[in-house]
């Protein structure tokens, strides 16, 4: 089961630690969603890695597909969840990565409740 995460202290911890807590909360959120679909190959440690090897190529993929596996869990599911993928991709581009973070948690706490 998804544990519900809030999210201005995972904001916090990410500027406390200078980014080390925004990794785990990248792992973790990866997991979770992976958790939610079943889908074992989709894991949060290997998403960190390709993403340091790409140089950060493959957390602009990562964006679009946290929005494709919320989705596809909230409707196997029956969660109400819109496929935001786009939204998280797009931030993502133009820099505002934390701001796809907390959506991206926002979808995952529906889960958790």
């Amino acid at each position: 089961m998804n544990k519900e995460r809030s999210i201005v202290s995972c904001i916090i911890f990410s500027i406390i630690t200078c980014g080390i807590y925004g990794i785990y909360w990248f792992i973790t959120m990866t997991d979770d969603a992976a958790r939610l679909n079943e889908n074992p190959n989709f894991s949060g440690g290997k998403a960190f890695i390709f993403s340091l090897i790409t140089c950060g190529i493959y957390a602009i993929y990562w964006y679009y597909k946290m929005g494709k596996e919320i989705s596809e869990a909230g409707q196997k599911r029956g969660v109400p969840v819109s496929d935001n993928s786009i939204v998280y991709l797009l931030l993502g581009i133009f820099g505002f990565g934390i701001i796809s973070y907390c959506l991206i948690q926002s979808d995952l706490n529906k889960f958790a409740r």
